[in-house]
């Protein structure tokens, strides 16, 4: 996966201390130079908590033999994680300034330690599992970025599986490598031939052993104040020029997250006390909106709750099935119709929000402005005191300020937001499922969902719902994991394939995507090779050619289980293609052979048969003038036709 670049690394560290240090190249306490902790980007290093630590230690101490897990991460020392690009989630590892491992969460098997040199130095202290032995001969191949071949291994844990991450070490058990086992430990013993490990890290280096060097995030906060207290400066100053600015009611927009309670507490710093707006989406965790109410309780705060209707979300199941990464219909009915309703209600003539959004979580957010108006909310101009804070910045100072937050980071997460949202990892739902009372519910529903439609077990397993399109590179990785390819996974075997077709829309700017998106639900499944023909009056379909269980027209994408999508930056646009999509299908599927739409093509490209409309294909010149009122379209959205 492309690593993208979204704003400088701040994480330096003092070797004298052992502390990381933001920004500055000199340590506050010592005096010594720091150095730069090189991280994958976008580098957004975070805090690891206990939780975190203790899966690192199940880990090591599972695939490395008991003890692995507090040798590599002895207590009294700050670990920090650093969100890499993956499949699925995966965290480098950072302990006393070295970059140790990748943290990976793989489908199928769950977490991996991928160490690297200095993390396997730190096994090497104590394993008795996931090792293998190669000949000193061996040793300059591999460190030359070879692969260690079967002939070359002395010995192996007989319990090493194909795929497992392993090290490579001597006979007298010094470290040469880490790398992926490509056969099992048997398998590298006795045979003469053939990849028995597949190399990752290599080269020698130096073991930067600071294990006697303790330190603790109180430690690492003080010698950061200097950085704490300059930034906080900028933004509070930053808070009273854009009030000043604006004259209009300002508010802050709290989501229960980290970054929107720097956001709240910075305004706190400004000598302000501003109403809290929190739109309870009704797919909160109970923690966040118990946390919500704790905040602006201590604080002495207005809280303005806006809650979406009880079945905004549960209600609406029935009609669109399950939300996607590209389908996120969920966005409009349970956060922005209430925001919406929020804002107007309270603030009609407008608000200035303070809202906890930072460059470094996505290519959208960097590309915006640090103030700006919304497009999905009318009326209110958005504004962000932390722009161009890291994660570690908003940590630091939520540290420094003693202040409690969501207990859901504590347990693993890095974000919160909705406990279902389809942008999760799975490793995040293999997270909330043990830990949600929230979850049982949702999982009921996907069982249901599944066994209604005649789907396989493994849809629900490897989180195939979270898509209407999987990307290639999920598409790959099931095939690898389950030898199926997702189109077999996700086809839909039960499903209704007759009765009269009906619509139902969820429409506007979506807070989750660019731009203005409709989500439109069929009551049930579209043959797409009898919609194929008539989809040429919006663009030129390959004849006899349909990739996939959907059909690209134009800015909107048609799935065969009934679902459309259709994005544009501009609102009109959207609307008018999704209403000629519909008009498509009603045209192939429902014709009730008034022959309108026939009659308005003037190239003759539509024309009349067996009371049915038809096309000659290659006569049809894009002109769309054969969209206007039909009554199969009428009928469909329970309409009058007059004729």
């Amino acid at each position: 996966m492309a690593a993208i670049r979204l704003g400088k690394n701040h994480l330096r560290w003092c070797y004298e201390c052992n502390l990381p240090i933001l920004e500055k190249e000199e340590c506050p306490v010592c005096g010594s130079p720091t150095k730069e902790v090189v991280l994958t980007p976008p580098g957004d290093s975070r805090p690891a908590f206990q939780h975190d630590i203790d899966l690192l230690r199940e880990t090591l101490d599972r695939d490395y033999g008991p003890g692995a897990g507090k040798a590599v991460i002895p207590d009294n020392h700050i670990v920090i994680l650093s969100k890499a690009p993956s499949l699925d989630r995966m965290d480098e590892v950072v302990i006393d300034g070295e970059v140790i491992a990748s943290f990976r969460y793989d489908m199928g098997s769950g977490w991996k330690f991928v160490a690297r040199m200095q993390g396997a130095y730190r096994i090497g202290k104590c394993y008795s599992k996931g090792f293998v032995v190669c000949h000193p001969d061996a040793v300059k191949f591999v460190q030359e970025s070879k692969n260690l071949m079967a002939p070359g291994v002395v010995d192996a844990d007989p319990d090493i599986k194909f795929g497992d991450e392993i090290i490579i070490v001597t006979p007298d058990r010094q470290i040469v490598a880490t790398g992926m086992a490509k056969m099992t430990g048997p398998e590298m013993v006795e045979s003469t031939k053939g990849v028995a490990v597949r190399t990752r890290w290599y080269r020698p280096e130096e073991f930067n052993d600071l294990t006697d060097k303790e330190n603790s995030w109180d430690s690492a906060v003080k010698a950061n104040e200097s950085v704490i207290k300059r930034r906080v400066d900028e933004a509070t100053s930053f808070i009273k020029k854009t009030i000043e600015k604006n004259k209009l009611p300002a508010i802050v927009s709290f989501s229960g997250g980290k970054d929107s309670l720097a956001s709240l507490l910075l305004t706190l710093d400004a000598g302000l006390k501003l109403p809290i707006l929190f739109v309870d989406t009704g797919l909160e965790f109970d923690e966040t909106v118990a946390h919500v109410h704790d905040v602006c309780q201590r604080h002495g705060l207005q809280l303005i709750e806006e809650k979406a209707p009880t079945d905004a979300f549960f209600g609406n199941l029935v009609y669109f099935g399950p939300p996607a990464k590209d389908y996120r219909w969920c966005c409009k009915t349970n956060k922005l119709g209430p925001t919406v309703g929020a804002i107007n209600k309270h603030f009609p003539d407008g608000v200035l929000s303070f809202i906890g959004q930072r460059k470094y979580e996505s290519e959208q957010r960097n590309s915006k402005p640090r103030v700006w108006r919304n497009p999905w909310t009318p009326g209110q101009v958005g504004a962000s005191p932390i722009q161009n804070w890291c994660a570690m910045h908003v940590w630091m100072y939520i540290f420094y300020k003693q202040e409690p937050y969501n207990v859901w980071y504590t347990r693993g997460l890095d974000r919160i937001g909705c406990f279902l949202c389809p942008a999760s990892d799975l490793a995040e739902f293999d997270i909330v499922s043990g830990g949600s009372s929230r979850w049982g519910q949702w999982n009921d529903y996907l069982e249901k969902y599944m066994e209604e439609r005649g789907l396989p077990k493994e849809w629900k397993e490897y989180g195939l719902w979270r898509w209407k399109s999987a990307p290639k590179s999920i598409k790959e990785e099931v095939q690898r994991v389950s030898g199926k390819d997702v189109s077999e996974l996700t086809k839909q075997t039960k499903a209704p394939e007759k009765g009269p077709i009906t619509i139902k829309v969820q429409d506007g700017y979506s807070p989750c995507v660019v731009g203005y998106s409709i989500e439109a639900a069929l009551s049930r499944p579209i043959d797409l090779e009898k919609v194929r023909p008539f989809a040429h009056a919006i663009t030129w379909i390959v004849p006899d050619k349909i990739e996939g269980d959907y059909l690209e027209m134009g800015g909107a994408t048609l799935y065969a289980e009934g679902s459309i999508i259709s994005k544009s930056g501009s609102e009109l646009d959207a609307r008018r293609t999704i209403d000629h999509v519909f008009q498509l299908i009603m045209r192939a599927e429902q014709c009730v052979g008034c022959g309108l739409c026939a009659a308005r093509c003037r190239p003759g490209a539509l024309y009349m048969e067996d009371g049915k409309v038809h096309i000659h294909e290659d006569e049809c010149i894009f002109c769309r003038e054969c969209f206007g009122p039909c009554p199969s379209v009428n009928f469909a959205r329970g309409e009058e036709f007059e004729q």
